[in-house]
């Protein structure tokens, strides 16, 4: 029997890897219901048996997307991420650029040149100088992050 301690630590580390289910409650299959084994709270079991029950139980798409919480497009989506790459491809990807997109090297190049003319310009005024001259917006975090990276390659 799992207790309350157990559950909560288990939620912890499938926030942490993405694979929490913002919505448990809506997994309304009755596996999913008071069971030790099938849990909606981890999304990657949730989708996995939601994608057996139509390939294997020969369920219906409706159904089993309405069972496990999801739409049909979302089913869809599963399904074909499934067929691509296998388990791996049911959990969630991130959202948005992957990288700095905004601090392109010409944009560094400035940065960089900025801070060698004055070395006491702040993260906040560099930031503010880009916004000037190439009318891009970039947290001055972002600046310092690339700074301290491309300080730790030399």
């Amino acid at each position: 029997m799992t207790t309350p301690r157990d559950r909560q630590q288990k939620r912890q580390t499938l926030r942490r890897h993405g694979t929490l289910n913002a919505q448990p409650e809506s997994v309304t299959q009755p596996l999913f219901q008071n069971s030790d084994f099938f849990d909606p709270d981890d999304l990657l079991q949730v989708k996995y048996e939601m994608l057996r029950q139509v390939h294997v139980d020969q369920n219906s798409i409706s159904e089993a997307a309405r069972a496990f919480g999801f739409s049909r497009p979302s089913f869809y989506q599963a399904q074909s991420a499934f067929q691509q790459d296998g388990v791996v491809g049911l959990l969630p990807h991130k959202r948005g650029p992957q990288a700095g997109h905004k601090l392109t090297g010409e944009v560094m190049e400035f940065v960089a040149q900025r801070q060698s003319e004055d070395a006491s310009l702040t993260p906040e005024q560099l930031a503010a100088a880009v916004q000037k001259r190439f009318r891009v917006l970039v947290h001055p975090r972002s600046i310092q992050r690339r700074l301290r990276a491309e300080k730790k390659r030399r």
